[in-house]
């Protein structure tokens, strides 16, 4: 059984976890879960049939690139989500192929699998949002550097770290920044190798010129389009959000504010990220003993340079915002995984044993999580799609407008443009609402109980119920516009 194995420098260890990756988001992230809010942003943005959504200043056009290709040809969910699959897999086994004369493969794969295996990267994999590319990206990017600075004489690493770092800014050149810093750092300490600091600043800058260009196009400058930006997020600046992380590290997506409590999760299935800083420093540590410290140091300080503005910089949380950062620490981890494994003494291998059950553990506790998160968010996505059909009964159909709570995936399942009034998305004021609603059929959504705007207080109200009979919306219709008459044409004509 073992000759059948494959050897430690051999490939197929990367494309099987690469393949497992794939199957495995297939298999528990249902292709038939409909799009989140932000998914709907992106993929309405090159969706040939529908009008495009606000799209905010702290967005990057990564994502509606990666998505093009499919939208262009069909609107079916189900396909989105194989495609992403599909995609992210391959993904998957090039960034780690990147690292491939770096490190033994089997370690590779073991890294690649803890951080394919988080529920929150699974989740993800198969949606159109940015983390996990970036992610693939910051991956591949560090593993190019460091080969590259191997071997001084080759141009492929240094191809390939240009190519992973404009991956990763064109999906958000803030998080590609922040992961290029230590690079740039090491880069510039090796003055006589200006071609590994060419390809760091040339890659994330050829990422991050479409994000320019839009600043100048539609926010007057990249420097007002960071202020908008930190105003979308709440405002960026020093900030403790640590606690906030560990609240929303196994859900809710979206923790903002961020106030549940400590103890919504079972200890066990949060003890993986508290051990995750000890697995680190303790591969580090090794890897130094081994005499590869840059391979294991450099991504660990990329990872958490990644983190940095999720935990020290921002009011809010969201489990996808480090995804980038786990893959990069995989890497070290996964060094220490398999010294505890390879390196004990025969009268030790209860040590053996006991990795074995903590991998075991943190499997079985991640997929119970995934099971969970999918389990909520497909009928919660199904219900947009029964809330759509009953705006078409109410004639929101053709050209139509939509404002108020939910209405850019509402939007999206209907076909109407969706504007905000109020909010971080505000792209259009009263005034202009009410002039657009004079042309076209235009509703405003409230949930139940929430007070109506004075401009809506004649509309027309519809209760609208959720697939489980509940009230779900308050939809108040503003009056049909006047029918166009037909011109008058004389003979002429």
């Amino acid at each position: 059984m073992r000759g059948r194995l494959p050897g430690g420098d051999s490939v197929r260890w990367l494309a099987l976890v690469a393949v497992l990756y794939t199957l495995s988001q297939l298999l528990f992230v249902s292709p038939s879960m409909g799009l989140g809010w932000d998914e709907t942003v992106y993929v309405s943005q090159v969706a040939p049939h529908l009008p495009a959504e606000f799209f905010s200043a702290p967005r990057s056009r990564g994502v509606p690139l990666l998505v093009a290709p499919l939208a262009a040809v069909t609107d079916s969910t189900p396909a989105l989500r194989i495609y992403l699959s599909v995609v992210s897999g391959g993904g998957l086994f090039l960034a780690l192929l990147a690292w491939r004369r770096l490190r033994d493969t089997r370690v590779l794969a073991l890294a690649g699998g803890l951080f394919a295996t988080l529920w929150v990267t699974e989740f993800y994999s198969p949606q159109a949002m940015p983390n996990v590319w970036i992610a693939l990206g910051g991956l591949a990017a560090v593993g190019c550097f460091l080969d590259a600075r191997r071997r001084p004489g080759a141009r492929a690493p240094l191809v390939g770290l240009a190519v992973a770092l404009a991956v990763a800014a064109l999906m958000r050149p803030s998080d590609a920044a922040f992961l290029a810093i230590p690079l740039a750092v090491v880069a510039l300490r090796q003055w006589r190798r200006w071609t590994l600091l060419l390809a760091v600043v040339g890659g994330l800058f050829a990422g991050a010129v479409e994000w320019i260009v839009e600043a100048y196009a539609r926010f007057g400058g990249i420097g007002e389009r960071l202020h908008l930006s930190s105003l979308n997020e709440g405002g960026l600046g020093l900030h403790w959000a640590v606690g906030d992380v560990l609240r929303s590290l196994n859900g809710p997506t979206l923790c903002r504010p961020c106030t549940v409590g400590w103890n919504h999760k079972p200890l066990e299935l949060t003890a993986w990220w508290l051990l995750l800083p000890v697995l680190v420093v303790g591969g580090v540590l090794v890897e130094r003993r081994a005499g590869r410290l840059a391979a294991a140091l450099l991504p660990a300080l990329c990872g958490l340079a990644v983190a940095c503005p999720y935990l020290f910089m921002i009011t809010y949380s969201a489990p996808r915002f480090l995804i980038p950062a786990y893959a990069l620490l995989a890497i070290p981890a996964a060094g220490l995984i398999t010294w505890l494994v390879t390196s004990v003494r025969p009268r030790r291998r209860w040590i053996r044993i006991a990795v074995g059950l903590g991998l075991a553990v943190q499997l079985a506790s991640q997929y119970a999580l995934l099971y969970h998160e999918v389990q909520y968010t497909v009928p919660s996505h199904d219900n947009e799609t029964h809330v759509a059909a009953a705006l078409h009964q109410l004639g929101l159909t053709g050209s139509c407008l939509l404002t108020g709570e939910d209405a850019e995936p509402l939007g999206y399942y209907s076909g109407c443009r969706a504007v905000e009034v109020h909010g971080n998305d505000a792209d259009i004021t009263t005034a202009e609402l009410i002039r657009e609603a004079a042309q076209e059929r235009t509703a405003l959504l409230l949930y139940p109980g929430d007070a109506v705007p004075g401009y809506a207080r004649g509309w027309t109200r519809h209760d609208v119920d959720a697939l489980s009979g509940q009230p779900d919306y308050v939809v108040y219709l503003a009056p049909p516009p006047p029918a166009r008459r037909p011109t008058a044409c004389g003979p002429s004509c």
